[in-house]
Order: C-alpha cells, then sequence, then structure tokens
C-alpha cells in the first residue's frame, strides 16, 4: 500500500506482490478506461430496435476483437495464455448475459452503456457469491468483457497498448488478460498495478511474457504522472518511483549481472541435472498441448512428467474420440522419444469441466465429482482414454498416471479397466506395450497417509503439491484473504510429502513432483535432499533448476532436509532454503519471485 500523497520530487519505494520476476526503469504509461462516457438518455419505442442493433453490433465488433488477439497469443505466447481470452469469449457468447441487457433496455427504454454496467455488476455480485474460488475468479473475466464492449460503443481506441512508441512501464489500477495480450515486449517493458493477486490471470500472462510485473500496490495509478521515472522490481516486489541516481546504478549493475547469468543458463540445455557428487535428477516439463513439445525439446527437459490430457476437449462440444486421443498421445511420445512422457488421465471436474462433459454445478466441485471419481463413473469414457495411450506406447516411453487417488479401491477398478483395454487391443492384434508403468497422483492427504499401501499397487508416485498444499492447509491460494497461508514449506505438508517418499522407496518405486515446487529453484535442493527423484516443472524453469542442482552436493541437499524436517514453521524452513541458495546460487534469487 502506499501513501495518500506521494512526495513531489524524492525517490519513493512502494511493496506490493511480486508477480512476475526481473527489472525493468523506463518513463510511466498511466493507463484508465472511461466506460462512463455515455450517460443515461430516454429512448423511444422507436429507437429501441436501433439501439439493440447498436449494442448487438458492439458485441460482434467485441468478438472480432478477441478472436484477433487469442491467435495472436496463440502464435506468439502459446495454448495455456490463449486458453484465457477463450473465457473471455465463453463470457461474450453467455446468452443469459446478452438476453437480459436487451430485456432491459425493451423494459426500462433507456441507452444500453448504463444496461450494461447494470448486468455486468449483478453477475459479478452473483459470482462473488459463489463459495467456488474458480467461478468467483469469473468476475474479472465479466468485467473485462464489459470493459471491452463499453469502449466498442464509446468508439474509444481498443489499440493503444500496441501504438506504444517507445518502451514504456504501463501502471493501472488493474488490467485484463486482453490487454495484457497486447503487450508487445520491445515496447511495455514491466507494470505496476493497483489491484491484483499471484494467481490473477494477468499475472500468468506476466509470466508468460516474462514482463517483471508487481501488483497489489493500492492507489498508484492515481499519483502517477505520465513520462515520470519508474523501476519496477518483480523479483522483490517493490516499485520505485523517481529511483535516484544511486538507485540506478545499483539497479544498472544487477541487470547487468543477470543478463550475463541468464546467457549461461543457456548453456546447460544438453548438459543433465547432476548434483557435484555425481547424483542425477531427471527433470521433465509439465505440458498441456502437443505443441508445446517444442518448448520441452528447447528448454532441455528429459520428457514430460506430466501432459494434463483434459485440455485435448478444451472449447470442443464433444468428447475426442479414440483415434483422435492416440494420434495426439503419438505424437507427442515419438517427438521425445526415448525420454518417457506420462500422460495424466483426465482430471475433469473442479474448475475443469468442459462443454464436452455436460456435467453439473457443483457446490463444492474441489471436494465432489472430479477426476478419477468422475472417469470410474464412466468406464467406457474412461477405458476410450486408456485404449488411446495404450495405443502410443509401442515405443516404450509412455507411461499412465492416475489423478486425485484417494483409495487404494479407485486404483484398484483403473487397473481393472487398463487390464481390460490390454485385452482388447490383443484381441485387435494392436500393439502396446505390454509393460507399461502406471503411477497415480499424489495430492490428496489420504493418500499420502496410505502411501505405503498404494505404492503396491503401482510403479511410481506423482507428488502434486498444488492440490496437496490446498488439501492439507485446507487454503484456496486463489483466494486473496487467505492465500497468505498458503505454504507449500508447512511443516504438515513437509512430512506427508516425506511420508510419500519413504513409502515408495520402501516398495522400490520412484517419486516425481509435479507441482509448482517441482518448478521452484529455491526448493530444488529441500526436494532432492527428501529423496525425490524426479522433478517436472514449466518447460522455462528447467534451466534455473538445472543451474542451482549442478551447484549442489547430494550430502549438503540430504542436511539441509534434515534440518528443514525439524523446523516448526513453514517461514523458518524457507528461510533455510534461500540462505543455501544465496551461498551456492545468488544469482537464482534475481530470476525467481518472493516466496
Amino acid at each position: 500500500m502506499i501513501p495518500e500523497t506521494l512526495p513531489a520530487e524524492s525517490e519513493c519505494v512502494l511493496h506490493g506482490i511480486g508477480v512476475s520476476p526481473g527489472v525493468a526503469i523506463g518513463p510511466a504509461f498511466p493507463l484508465s478506461y472511461r466506460d462512463d462516457s455515455a450517460p443515461e438518455r430516454s429512448l423511444t419505442d422507436d429507437e429501441i430496435p436501433l439501439e439493440i442493433a447498436r449494442f448487438e453490433s458492439a458485441l460482434i465488433e467485441t468478438r472480432r476483437q478477441l478472436v484477433d488477439i487469442h491467435r495472436g497469443v496463440l502464435q506468439s505466447v502459446g495454448p495455456r495464455s490463449a486458453g484465457i481470452l477463450e473465457v473471455h469469449m465463453m463470457v461474450l457468447d453467455d446468452s443469459a448475459f446478452v438476453e437480459e441487457v436487451i430485456r432491459r433496455i425493451h423494459r426500462s427504454k433507456i441507452n444500453c452503456e448504463p444496461v450494461i454496467r447494470q448486468v455486468s455488476t449483478q453477475y459479478a455480485e452473483a459470482l462473488l457469491k459463489v463459495g467456488d474460488a474458480y467461478l468467483r475468479e469469473r468476475t474479472a473475466d465479466v468485467q473485462d468483457v464489459t470493459r471491452r464492449i463499453l469502449r466498442n460503443l464509446c468508439g474509444q481506441a481498443a489499440g493503444d497498448l500496441r501504438d506504444l512508441m517507445e518502451a514504456q512501464v504501463i501502471v493501472a489500477d488493474d488490467l485484463a488478460p486482453s490487454d495484457t495480450a497486447l503487450f508487445r515486449k520491445d515496447r511495455v517493458i514491466g507494470f505496476a498495478t493497483d489491484q491484483g493477486s499471484s494467481t490473477s490471470h494477468t499475472a500468468i500472462m506476466a509470466r508468460s511474457l516474462s514482463i517483471p510485473a508487481v501488483v497489489a500496490l493500492g492507489g498508484l495509478c492515481r499519483q502517477m504522472i505520465r513520462g515520470e521515472t519508474i523501476l519496477v522490481d518483480g523479483t522483490r516486489g517493490r516499485v520505485i518511483l523517481r529511483p535516484s541516481a544511486s538507485t540506478l546504478a545499483e539497479y544498472g549493475r544487477r541487470v547487468k549481472s543477470l543478463r550475463e547469468w541468464q546467457e549461461e543458463l543457456t548453456h546447460l540445455k544438453d548438459l543433465p541435472a547432476v548434483t557435484g557428487d555425481g547424483h542425477r535428477i531427471p527433470l521433465r516439463s509439465n505440458i498441456e498441448l502437443p505443441d508445446e513439445v517444442d518448448e520441452v525439446l528447447r528448454h532441455g527437459a528429459e520428457g514430460v512428467g506430466l501432459f494434463r490430457s483434459e485440455y485435448l476437449m478444451t472449447s470442443r462440444n464433444s468428447v475426442p474420440d479414440e483415434q483422435e486421443q492416440a494420434d495426439a498421445y503419438n505424437q507427442i511420445a515419438t517427438r521425445l522419444a526415448p525420454y518417457p512422457v506420462t500422460f495424466r488421465t483426465f482430471d475433469l471436474g473442479g474448475d475443469k469441466f468442459t462443454d464436452a462433459t455436460q456435467a453439473s454445478a457443483e457446490k463444492n466441485p474441489f471436494l465432489g465429482f472430479r477426476a478419477i471419481r468422475y472417469c470410474l463413473a464412466h468406464p467406457d469414457f474412461f477405458k476410450t482414454q486408456l485404449r488411446a495411450i495404450l495405443r502410443a506406447s509401442s515405443n516404450h516411453n509412455v507411461r499412465i498416471m492416475y489423478p486425485m487417488v484417494s483409495s487404494l479401491a479407485e486404483v484398484q477398478q483403473s487397473n481393472d479397466l487398463l487390464r481390460a483395454a490390454k485385452a482388447e487391443l490383443r484381441a485387435e492384434s494392436c500393439p502396446f506395450d505390454e509393460n507399461i508403468p502406471v503411477g497415480i497422483m499424489i495430492e490428496i492427504p489420504s493418500a499420502a497417509l496410505t502411501a505405503s499401501t498404494l505404492a503396491g499397487a503401482v510403479d511410481f508416485f506423482s507428488i502434486g503439491t498444488n492440490d496437496l498444499v490446498q488439501y492439507t492447509l485446507a487454503v484456496d491460494r486463489g483466494n486473496e484473504r487467505v492465500a497468505t497461508l498458503y505454504e507449500p514449506t508447512h511443516p504438515a505438508v513437509l512430512s506427508l510429502m516425506a511420508m510419500t517418499i519413504r513409502a515408495a522407496h520402501e516398495h522400490k518405486i520412484s517419486v516425481e513432483v509435479c507441482g509448482e515446487m517441482g518448478g521452484s529453484a529455491v526448493l530444488a535442493p529441500l526436494l532432492v535432499g527428501m529423496g525425490v527423484d524426479e522433478l517436472s516443472m514449466v518447460p522455462s524453469a528447467v534451466p534455473i533448476v538445472k543451474s542451482v542442482i549442478r551447484r549442489i552436493t547430494l550430502d549438503r541437499a540430504r542436511d539441509l532436509a534434515q534440518k528443514a524436517l525439524h523446523l516448526e514453521s513453514g517461514g523458518e524452513v524457507l528461510t533455510l532454503c534461500r540462505s543455501l541458495i544465496g551461498e551456492v546460487a545468488p544469482e537464482t534469487l534475481e530470476l525467481v519471485t518472493r516466496m
């Protein structure tokens, strides 16, 4: 938060949340939108059809803009970020929203701008009251689409960000994902916003674009003057207004050193992640679509530790058939051979129901009918996917993984279906890997607590730390009110992970970490020391994690883990981990946001 009035000339340091690491220094470009430029006016009966046509024209233009932005993001950033824009188009295509606006124009006989604002506010307030965090986050999508429709109605230019003539730092109350998608990295070098969180769509987009960003600054936008020098430190969550000469010199040295080190990271691509005393930790990638294989190869990952197969169903009205799935799986496995590829079976439900599944809403979907529960309730649907994965396994580099397992019975039922799928393919003389490895995700405390029992039924474990942390601590990390309680290093979480690792090794099966902890350079030594066999992460995180692993020894990592497991708070564990990184790879702390 910042003071009500900033000092007129002196340097001023503000603190927020760093959501995308790095440093940006440049002139400020305060960004604000006026959606109140059209006051309320009465309509005659003859004017109502014309006003509705005006509204519908704005909808068409808004959809055209979003499709154009989506296409550009898909090509320049990738499918995961482009998927955010698909959510916006779904809001725009919501017939209930459109019909309510038209109905109110007829009823109230006023122009569409105030009506759109009323309906949008009503929808946003309804979503905020919903218990589900995913639906609450959709309020930002509704507001973004509303702003865009209003700007088109008012004739405001939507291309300001694309028309920037020089490198600048964007300052705004908030930024919508569709605005962030317009950023040109050579012109928008950083951004700072009054609102936002580390899990917002805008933050995700900033990390995808590698643009330094700080959010949750309070009243910054109201105080900024266009062209005034601003420094954004996305690593430390710090914004400096009117930085002094000494501050600029200090950051100049940091930026130069950082660039040199980033250049060094590129030379690690073809080197293994091996500790100084010869202990190797394979680094794999988490991906969602076949197109992302290029990123896996470019960053030097050794295969895929998590392929989120449910994203094959994104924006579809029907489930992909067996052949479509087999073709997609085979494409990935063939391109990455001989490296392994782990296909997680459909993790539908929670925030991932699609039009194709036509599932009903639930009061608490994250604790409901999802993932392995949904698949086992639809055995034909599940077996189709298992057959498709098996058909792609003839290169012997494919693994199957079941998500959200909570009991041995679920594993046994899933394996029964897998055996049935194998029998069918044998009868059809279709080749597949008879010994295909089968694993489960440990992301529910009950699975960790019964890991010794589960280990006897599978070939590997994969710890999904994102959900394990949330379910263990009863914390929704997307809820800003409790997000500070989301602690991956909490003693309870580490205890469950240690229990899982111990059970896996007692049964001579491997264990990997595929949640966000797996891609944390700061936590990599801790995980190695705890006995994790493999790490899986977003492709871009591979070089920095590899660099850290190559700078430690297994003995040093084990010593760190032993100390960490006896500490009483997550904060103490994190401090211990950062201290080690500060010794062996201090440059790393410049490339990661404060945890």
